[in-house]
């Protein structure tokens, strides 16, 4: 088991925080918009570490120890996620699903809003965290990279396979192993985030795009490309460009990598890497193609006939928003109830409908459509097996791959 170790951030490290808190999903505060994958960086070591708390490093602390579950006799179970990240009503006060859960097993559910970012949200957990305590918190959503983190330090509690029968049938297949948690032992996805390119039809003017290749290279495109802040994702689709493979590559590979993408932007054909502020440029014409979110997309479309978008036949990228329970958390039992309500059709269902991300439950789609028909139907909330199949995550780096990869990502984005 890894142990934690307060160091500082190095510049690298550093210069990704200051990306993804002034540019990238972290700057948001849209459903569509939040997710905070800084590349990792706060994972590592992060601003105010344990030493600067006057809290230690976690030692010799066995992590993954549960706390007496206390869900029998205390029928409640605390929360926390991003904010807009479930269903509300036109109050905009109550959330239906969560309500629909309490009514069938009489268990109260303490909902807070209270992640932002993942770094931040890292900096309020780690205290307890690396001293054996309770946060307070019987589920958190965290982003891959912390996700993996904390599993890794032995910060969350390994979940009871009986205990979640629903989850176990019906996760979708390009969630079910990653390699930070093969068999999604410890956790289980609550939504997905797919990266692939988005272009307006009419700033195209007949100009055809299937590659990001063709962004990178097509001169009637210079200056009216747009590429993510997001080292895993910009670098993900480019490494899938080049038949690299972003869960198996190598050193040498991020750097061919990165090269390609210099030589773009040397000769003016990307116009500026950028947050999710993409969505204002894209749907004024400004960026006549970009590196996109699936969920922005799927809202552009509605306000703009004009954006489309398009899965490269060499992949797209996939991360996603995890559901865990801390270590010390005194309610696990109803954690995992809850956690495997989401996994039946018509929650999952209610929750898609809502905010638009990738649904990660198989199943759900007759469901869906009585709901909303054109969500059903919609790609990138429920990817086909065809799509699903052209999906890859971006691997697991260590402390030093973090270090030079985000140096290298920084100096090519300006950062």
């Amino acid at each position: 088991m890894e142990q934690y170790e307060p160091d500082r951030l190095s510049p690298a490290r550093a210069a990704a925080v200051r990306r993804g808190l002034r540019n990238g999903r972290a700057a948001l505060s849209r459903r569509s918009l939040l997710r905070a994958s800084t590349g990792g960086a706060l994972a590592f070591g992060g601003i105010g570490a344990l030493s600067a708390c006057g809290i230690p490093p976690a030692g010799n602390t066995r992590g993954g120890v549960p706390a007496e579950d206390h869900s029998e006799k205390e029928k409640r179970v605390a929360f926390s996620n991003w904010t807009e990240y479930m269903d509300v009503d036109e109050s905009g006060r109550e959330h239906p699903t969560l309500d629909a859960f309490t009514e069938r097993t009489g268990i109260e559910v303490t909902y807070t809003e209270d992640i932002n970012d993942n770094t931040e949200f890292f900096g309020k957990i780690k205290p307890q965290l690396a001293a054996g305590q309770d946060t307070g918190r019987d589920i958190v959503v965290l982003t891959d990279w912390l996700a993996a983190r904390l599993i890794r330090l032995g910060w969350v509690q390994k979940l009871d396979p009986s205990h979640l029968p629903h989850a176990y049938a019906n996760l979708s297949t390009q969630f079910r192993s990653p390699d930070w948690d093969p068999g999604r032992a410890y956790s289980y996805p609550w939504q997905g985030i797919a990266a692939v390119i988005a272009y307006n039809r009419k700033a195209l003017d007949g100009v055809e795009v299937k590659t990001l290749s063709d962004l990178l290279d097509n001169p009637k495109l210079k200056g009216r490309v747009g590429l993510l802040t997001e080292m895993r994702d910009t670098m993900g689709l480019a490494l899938l460009d080049m038949e690299k493979d972003p869960e198996k590559f190598t050193a040498d590979d991020y750097d061919a990598g990165i090269a390609r993408l210099q030589k773009a932007v040397d000769k003016g054909q990307v116009r500026r890497f950028t947050g999710n502020d993409y969505t204002s440029a894209l749907s004024k014409g400004d960026f006549a193609a970009c590196v996109a979110w699936a969920g922005d997309i799927v809202q552009l479309r509605a306000d703009n006939p004009d954006i489309g978008f398009l899965i490269p036949d060499s992949g797209y990228m996939m991360s996603s928003d995890n559901l865990l329970v801390p270590n010390k958390a005194r309610h696990k039992t109803n954690a995992e109830r809850l956690i495997d309500y989401y996994f039946e059709p018509r929650p999952a269902a209610e929750l898609a409908a809502y905010i638009n991300f990738v649904c990660p439950v198989d199943g759900v789609r007759d469901e869906l459509a009585k709901i909303d028909e054109d969500a059903a139907d919609d790609p990138l909330i429920l990817p086909d097996k065809d799509m699903q199949a052209k999906s890859r995550a971006f691997r697991s780096l260590s402390a030093e791959e973090e270090t030079a990869f985000e140096a290298k990502f920084a100096k090519l984005t300006g950062a």
